[in-house]
């Protein structure tokens, strides 16, 4: 009988036999610790140990819960995974892998034993979900037997024998991957990994690879069979003084908050187009651009912070268009802190990878800012990781981008293929004040442990307060000493232009920028009034000539509009409803004999001429009615596809405890329902097979199940049946890790799982 076979089979001295069994043993702070370590299986809560011992088989949970390890606790996993047995002394342990300091055996023993991927207490058992999880354990093969190859005879001098380029190939893949992709066959026969194949010393697993032998790579390794030894590397940890360091992140966070005022205040008055595939046109980043004095890879780096942050998003009439949000109108009127909380919040959460903007995809496209293209499920989980990594050094410490991904590797080995975009996440972190030089600022740190809040918490008292003054200059710029409250930043976006910004915005007053105020209504009285209430300066004589001279040149011309007309031959009917005060809400007014104009849309005037008495008929120009442009509504907020779909949410102390109860509470009665189906049932360890299964169904008892299968082998095992029918018991093996069926004629014994004895023979 293999070992599999019996993997759940009841020791003599009382152990528990399944993990189920081992779980009802544990405390219930470790029980709670389990599901703190493993949240997606607490969610909704078990309803005894067999359902969380189910939910902690499924695949999807046990690679989460694999993804989160380090190298050296896998390494300790892959010894227990290669012994010869399913169970392994825990004490071998510590002998199996000598180079490896007790105390970090010790904990990662402990690490795998409270997220349940090893159970057991001195005899160590590894669940059958996570032995298939893990593919290649310790970077080792199959052996030649599952890989259907017949070794030499005698391996050793096999090997002593090879020339250097074939032993270089063996050596290579018997480092931490066993299987290669075996060369063109342009190379001819005479290739090293084609002369190996010929000597049974590789096995072709399909038409382009091959595996190495698990004994060929142990005799490779020598005295280290499960490789050298995974420890933590050290790297080098450059320190920085932390009042320079806050100093430096409050000029960054200045400079990004300032950035993205400029960006959705551009936005709001002339949107940009969204594209058919998703994100924005070319042209309209380079008009960002252009406009912010930034260059482009810049302005697609605001667009996505924008759109992290929620202050960004489709809408428009047609939802066509990248307008600012609704929260943006509660954004800018918060503090400093709060605003670059917002943003430091949603770019660490956010599942999109701005990075990527510029680069080609697939096809050979370009990626463009806001596309589709750009999420990642896991960039999210990677910002948190990286950053998690420097929170563990002391304030004022850190790491150099390449130290940090070698230690990142270390922590999650089962994820290193997902660590390309890390340098480009720190330099973006960088930008934001999150980061400087490597290390952790007050503010990120408060970000990493406290969210929104406790990044707001951090930066508050680093960024000055905001001024409701300017500096105006003889050559026509205003300089603003600081951050400038919004209502004052509003009205500066229209009468003047930015030039530079950073800890003193300059502004610009120039010809075109009075202009832009006198075409939205200002008067050269509302400036001049204006430029002397926000200046603490006098107001230079050359700002005041500016504003006077354009104002004389304004309206000389005047363009209108009109949205609708009303006609008659009859001048004095068109009298009659141009004074008739029913009629004052269509705002009508004369243009020429038998010509009334209206700023209404043609639907609206008909509908009050109607409502007054007359009969107006509606008059179509060029085939159709001209309306009136709805209001541009603002963006309704987040898009779905930024969002993150991240990993589960922890659970408090009060969750943990209630689910611990509800956990005990469904075991005691399944344990009264065991007892009450044993009363009723006599001699069920040997008879009533049918009727046993069938209550077994019925009440949700694992059984102990003697199975014979189609190649005559034996085993023994315990299951969960689920249905009973048409000649066949489905039921879950404990000892698999999944649903299986069996044959009721196969079926040699059944009887009630005892976690204290061992099963019937």
């Amino acid at each position: 009988m293999s070992a599999e076979d019996t993997a759940g089979a009841a020791p003599a001295d009382g152990r528990p036999a399944t993990l189920a069994g081992w779980l009802r043993t544990r405390t219930d702070a470790q029980v709670a610790a389990l599901l703190a370590a493993r949240p997606d299986v607490a969610r909704p809560a078990p309803t005894d140990v067999v359902a969380l011992a189910s939910r902690l088989a499924v695949p999807v949970s046990v690679d989460r819960a694999l993804d989160e390890l380090d190298a050296a606790t896998l390494q300790v996993l892959d010894v227990v995974l290669l012994a010869p047995t399913d169970g392994v002394d825990a004490a071998d342990l510590f002998g199996a892998l000598p180079e490896v300091p007790e105390q970090v055996l010790e904990g990662a023993l402990e690490a795998l034993t409270t997220r349940a991927l090893l159970w057991g207490e001195d005899l160590l058992h590894a669940p059958e979900p996570v032995r298939r999880a893990v593919r290649y354990p310790a970077g080792l093969g199959r052996r030649a037997a599952e890989l259907r190859l017949t070794l030499p005879a005698d391996l050793p001098a096999a090997l002593g024998e090879l020339p250097a380029d074939e032993r270089e190939v063996l050596e290579r893949l018997a480092g931490s991957r066993p299987v290669g992709h075996l060369p063109d066959t342009s190379g001819g026969p005479g290739t090293a990994a084609r002369r190996l194949l010929q000597r049974g010393l590789l096995a072709r697993i399909d038409a382009l690879n091959v595996e190495l032998p698990r004994e060929v790579a142990l005799l490779l390794r020598g005295s280290r069979p499960y490789g050298p030894p995974r420890l933590r590397p050290e790297p080098e940890v450059s320190t920085r003084d932390t009042t320079t360091l806050d100093r430096r992140a409050a000029g960054a966070a200045l400079e990004i908050v300032g950035r993205i005022g400029e960006l959705l205040t551009l936005l709001e008055e002339e949107p940009a187009g969204l594209l058919r595939s998703g994100g924005v046109a070319v042209r309209d980043q380079k008009r960002v651009a252009r406009t912010l004095h930034v260059d482009e890879t810049d302005a697609g780096w605001l667009l996505e912070l924008a759109l992290a942050a929620g202050l960004l998003d489709v809408g428009g009439p047609h939802r066509d268009e990248w307008l600012p949000t609704r929260a943006y109108d509660l954004w800018r009127e918060q503090d400093l802190a709060d605003r670059w909380a917002t943003l430091a919040a949603g770019w660490l959460d956010s599942s999109r990878l701005p990075s990527l903007v510029g680069q080609r995809d697939v096809g050979g496209k370009a990626v463009n800012a806001l596309s589709p293209d750009l999420v990642r499920h896991t960039a999210a989980g990677i910002r948190r990781g990286a950053l998690a990594a420097l929170a563990e050094y002391p304030r004022g410490a850190g790491l150099a981008p390449d130290a940090l991904v070698e230690l990142l590797r270390w922590r999650t080995p089962r994820r290193a293929d997902r660590l390309a975009p890390v340098p480009g996440m720190l330099d973006e972190a960088a930008r934001l004040g999150v980061l400087v030089g490597g290390v952790l600022t007050t503010g990120g740190r408060g970000l990493l442990t406290g969210g929104e809040d406790g990044a707001a918490d951090g930066m508050r008292g680093l960024l000055p307060a905001p001024v409701d003054h300017v500096l105006a200059q003889p050559d026509l710029s205003l300089i603003a000493p600081g951050p400038l409250v919004a209502e004052l930043a509003d009205t500066l976006a229209v009468v003047a232009d930015v030039e530079s910004s950073g800890g003193a915005t300059v502004f610009r007053v120039s010809e075109a920028s009075v202009r832009r105020a006198l075409d939205s209504g200002w008067s050269a009285t509302d400036l001049h009034e204006f430029f002397t209430r926000a200046s603490r300066t006098p107001v230079p004589q050359a700002l005041d000539y500016l504003v006077d001279d354009v104002a004389r040149q304004h309206g000389r011309v005047r363009v209108g509009s009109i949205e609708s007309y009303v006609r008659s031959d009859d001048h004095g009917l068109l009298s009659q409803v141009l004074n008739d005060r029913r009629t004052a809400s269509a705002e009508l007014r004369r243009l020429a004999p038998g010509v009334l104009v209206s700023g209404l849309g043609a639907d609206e005037v008909l509908t009050v001429l109607r409502e007054a008495g007359y009969a107006p008929a509606g008059e179509s120009a060029g085939g159709a009615v001209l309306t009136r442009p709805p209001a541009r509504p603002r963006a309704l907020g987040r898009k779905t596809t930024t969002t993150t779909t991240a990993a589960p949410r922890p659970l408090t102390e009060a969750e943990l405890a209630a689910t611990v109860r509800e956990i005990r509470a469904g075991d005691a009665a399944l344990s009264a329902r065991r007892t009450e189906a044993v009363r009723q049932i006599p001699g069920v360890t040997t008879a009533g097979t049918l009727e046993l299964l069938s209550r077994a169904v019925r009440v949700g008892l694992p059984v102990w199940l003697g199975y014979v299968d189609a190649q005559g082998s034996g085993s023994q095992r315990i299951v969960q049946p689920v249905s009973l029918g048409g000649g066949f018991l489905q039921a879950f093996d404990e000892g698999r890790g999944e649903t299986r069926t069996f044959a009721v004629h196969r079926i040699t014994s059944v009887a009630l799982v005892d976690d204290e004895a061992p099963p019937p023979a």
